[in-house]
C-alpha cells in the first residue's frame, strides 16, 4: 500500500524544511510505504531549491516544478494527477492542516466504510474578524445558491482513496474550486473536526481580494441562479416601468399637468440603468468561463520535475 501526500507550494521557503520534519515524524510511524509529492507553484523565492535539497536526500521525495504562478487549484490538480498512491492526502505546507492528524484518518479510511477523510476547522481564531465573517457569509450563500452543500469550516486537507482521486482527475474544468469539486464527485465522507492553527512561519500568500475573487469563481462554477436573479431583476423593474408610464399617461389625461421632477426622473433613471450593469456583469462572468474554457489551455505547465511517468 502506498501514500501519496500533495503538497501545494507558493513562496514557502521557511515553510518546506518545518513541514518536512514535522510530516516526517508521522509518515516514519507508519507501516505502509509513502511518498511526498511538493509542487512549486512558480515560486519567486527559494521554495524550490529547499525542495530538490531535501529529494536528494530521500527518494520518496518527489517535486513538480511550474513555468509560472498558476493558482493553487493548478497546484493540487498537478500533484493529483501524479500521485500513485492507494491512499492520496492533499495538505497544506504551513502546518496550519496538522500532520498528527493523518493516522487517524488513515485508521478510519482503512476500518470504517469511507471513502474520504476530510478535515474542518470548528474555530477561527487569530484570523481578522471581516475576513472570517466574510468566510462565514460564503459558505451561506453558495450553499443556498448551488447543488453542493459545503461544510464551514472545510479545509483541502483530506485523505481520500485511489477511487475518489481517478473521479476527481476526470474533471479536467480549467476553471477549478476543489472543494466544490470534492463535493460534487459525491462518495462517502467522515468529517474530522479540529481548532484552527495558526501558520508556522511567514504570512499568507492570499489577499482579501484575491479571496473575494475566488469566492465569486466558486459561485459562479457552481451554480447558475446568478443568472435567474439578473433576469427577474430585469423583469421587476421593466413591470415596475410600465406601470409607471401608465401612471403618467393618465394623470396628464385626467389633470392635463405635465409631470414635472426631473431628480425623480434621473433616479430612475440610474437605478434602471444599474440594474442593467448589474446583471449585464453577471453574464459576462459566465461568458468569460465559458470562453477560457473554449481555449482548451492546459491547467499547467511543467518546467521541471523527478517523477518517471512510466
Amino acid at each position: 500500500m502506498l501514500l501519496s501526500v500533495v503538497v501545494p507550494c507558493f513562496n514557502e521557503e521557511k515553510s518546506v524544511i518545518i513541514f518536512f520534519d514535522e510530516i516526517y515524524k508521522v509518515l516514519n510511524g507508519l507501516d505502509m510505504d509513502w511518498e511526498i509529492i511538493f509542487i512549486n507553484d512558480g515560486s519567486r523565492d527559494n521554495t524550490l531549491a529547499n525542495i530538490k535539497d531535501l529529494s536528494n536526500k530521500l527518494k520518496s521525495i518527489k517535486y513538480i516544478s511550474f513555468s509560472r504562478n498558476f493558482g493553487k487549484e493548478s497546484a493540487l490538480y498537478a500533484g493529483l494527477k501524479k500521485s500513485k498512491g492507494d491512499y492520496v492526502v492533499v495538505i497544506d505546507v504551513d502546518l496550519q492542516d496538522p500532520p498528527n492528524l493523518l493516522p487517524e484518518m488513515l485508521k478510519i479510511i482503512k476500518t470504517e466504510d469511507y471513502d474520504i477523510v476530510a478535515t474542518r476547522r470548528v474555530s477561527r481564531k487569530g484570523e481578522p474578524v471581516i475576513r472570517s465573517l466574510f468566510a462565514r457569509s460564503f459558505y451561506k450563500l453558495i450553499n443556498a445558491l448551488s447543488e453542493i452543500n459545503l461544510v464551514d469550516g472545510a479545509r483541502d486537507y483530506r485523505l481520500m482513496t485511489r477511487p475518489v482521486v481517478d473521479s476527481i482527475l476526470e474533471l479536467d474544468e480549467y476553471n477549478r474550486f476543489s472543494k466544490g469539486l470534492f463535493e460534487w464527485v459525491g462518495f462517502k465522507t467522515k468529517w474530522i473536526e479540529y481548532e484552527n492553527v495558526e501558520r508556522a512561519v511567514g504570512e499568507t500568500s492570499w489577499s482579501f481580494w484575491g479571496l473575494f475573487r475566488y469566492s465569486i469563481d466558486a459561485i459562479v462554477s457552481f451554480s447558475t441562479i446568478p443568472l435567474s436573479i439578473s433576469t427577474f431583476f430585469g423583469v421587476l423593474f421593466s413591470l415596475m416601468s410600465f406601470i409607471l408610464i401608465l401612471f403618467i399617461i393618465i394623470k396628464n389625461i385626467l389633470y392635463n399637468n405635465p409631470v414635472p421632477g426631473w431628480p425623480s426622473t434621473i433616479c430612475i433613471i440610474l437605478l434602471i440603468g444599474g440594474i442593467q450593469l448589474f446583471s449585464i456583469g453577471i453574464l459576462g462572468k459566465y461568458l468569460e468561463k465559458t470562453y477560457i474554457e473554449t481555449k482548451n489551455r492546459p491547467i499547467f505547465i511543467i518546467k521541471e520535475t523527478n517523477i518517471d511517468d512510466e
